[in-house]
């Protein structure tokens, strides 16, 4: 475990347990370098316990990268409840949950997450302030739709790279997934002209989707080997391996799910040597963590729709610096979520012990 979390650079990792509500959870903050650990709150029945602790820290670690992108004054955390979200939440299990967020105040500052909801951060919110994306008229209630327009924004970013068109007029994405932000981007790709083939574990749930919007429905193994423009990735990670890249028949690869390369280097080398432009994930799919952040800032809807639609310049500028200096997307997005976290240290340390001066 120790050396899980001296390859990631973790500061501190949480194991909660309250057996007489079921609750068994991680906490895991990776860097707070620029700002509080801010990170959604994942509800999944992990096959191990060591499958719960791994997805923590990527995940967690990924969040440092993309809001250090993202130019957000936040660090990177994320937790993760071992359970079934369809049949094992419940209040008490959500605000015992939310009673050990409490206890880092405010180090963690948690939201919602795959198989987690509004309504249990509502729970979450009765034992703790630290939580964002409640609703009401201080919330910034669902982030999903937020998180879809910026996917949107970086697949038209990519098209433009690609195919010198940000139009996606008579393209075809395939979508994996069809949950909250899988919907959403399929309203705004169906409304941009593109052609959809979808697919999900749940059959009811892509089905649904499809008679909304009149995409096609694939099985999930057939996903892959879809003859498309662009593949987006929208449920869970590692869905890009040694096993699924050879199959891909895309131009492009860019979707909302976290954590899509199951080796981060090595599969990003293997995208690149079949010629597919790969958006990384914690980029393109910002979108969410922006909207969370308008609660710690108060920004306006307007501020928030602004700060997500300059996914598209950055992801522009990301593929221009991996053209420039031949290297992968990957590495030219983790270069500029390194610099800034290494000027933030620089001008922390310098300053420590500096005296505060404040007007009047």
């Amino acid at each position: 475990m120790f050396a899980q979390l001296e390859l990631f650079g973790h500061e501190q990792v949480v194991f909660c347990s309250d057996p007489q509500v079921g609750l068994r959870a991680i906490i895991a903050i990776h860097d707070t370098t620029l700002g509080p650990a801010l990170g959604g709150t994942r509800m999944w029945p992990y096959a191990t316990d060591a499958d719960a602790l791994t997805d923590v820290l990527r995940l967690s670690r990924g969040m440092t990268y993309k809001a250090a992108v993202a130019g957000l004054n936040l660090g990177g955390g994320k937790a993760v409840i071992i359970g079934d979200p369809h049949t094992q939440k419940t209040e008490m299990l959500f605000r015992s949950y939310g009673r050990f967020v409490e206890t880092l105040r405010g180090r963690y500052i948690t939201a919602e997450d795959v198989g987690t909801t509004v309504r249990d951060m509502e729970w979450i919110r009765m034992e703790t302030r630290y939580v964002t994306g409640v609703a009401g008229e201080h919330g910034s209630g669902d982030p999903s739709p937020y998180t879809a327009h910026g996917v949107f924004v970086g697949i038209k970013a990519a098209a433009k790279t690609v195919f010198g068109s940000e139009s996606l007029e008579g393209r075809t994405v395939a979508v994996q997934g069809a949950g909250n932000v899988a919907r959403n981007l399929v309203a705004k790709l169906v409304g941009d002209g593109a052609r959809v083939i979808i697919t999900d574990i749940f059959e009811d749930k892509v089905q649904q989707v499809c008679r909304e919007y009149g995409a096609q429905y694939v099985p999930p193994d057939a996903i892959y080997t879809v003859d498309c423009d662009i593949f987006s990735p929208n449920a869970l990670g590692a869905v890009l391996n040694d096993t699924t890249i050879p199959q891909l028949r895309c131009s492009i690869v860019a979707g909302g799910a976290n954590n899509q390369l199951a080796d981060e280097e090595r599969h990003a080398q293997m995208l690149a040597e079949r010629g597919i432009l790969y958006a990384p994930d914690y980029v393109i799919n910002a979108g969410g963590l922006i909207n969370v952040t308008s609660e710690i800032e108060q920004w306006s809807r307007e501020q928030v729709v602004r700060k997500v639609e300059s996914i598209y310049d950055t992801l522009l500028r990301i593929f221009r610096t991996a053209q420039e200096h031949n290297i992968l997307t990957i590495e030219a997005s983790n270069r500029i979520a390194e610099e800034r976290i290494a000027q933030a240290h620089h001008i922390h340390r310098t300053f420590v012990g500096t005296p505060t001066i404040r007007n009047g």
